[in-house]
């Protein structure tokens, strides 16, 4: 029998996921999906999919499922505020979108 030996090289992570969670007043969903996108990938970070929905009468919510995790977007219009959670296990690369986003978007305390 000719057994092939197994020559995959396999990158070792440790067991650490950086949380980064925040409260903006941008609810809207089209500048949010176009920065956060834009925030992402200069950040580094590997956008797999993005998935979104747009409530019926008002609301947002988006999902980008990256290689390194995942970022997720809430909007509740009648509180006129967005909940962000990005969650991965790049430290340098959350810490960039902490930086980035701190630039680009209003954080309010909640």
């Amino acid at each position: 029998m000719n057994k092939t030996q197994n020559t995959t090289q396999y990158k070792t992570v440790s067991a650490e996921i950086y949380n980064f969670r925040v409260w903006t007043d941008e609810i809207s969903p089209e500048v949010l999906s176009r920065d956060l996108t834009t925030i992402l990938t200069g950040c580094g970070y590997h956008i797999l999919n993005h998935i979104e929905h747009h409530f019926p009468v008002k609301g947002y919510t988006a999902l980008w499922l990256l290689a390194e995790s995942h970022l997720a977007v809430h909007t509740f219009p009648e509180d006129e505020v967005s909940y962000i959670e990005l969650s991965g296990c790049n430290k340098a690369h959350n810490e960039l979108f902490r930086e980035r986003f701190a630039e680009k978007f209003h954080i309010i305390e909640r």
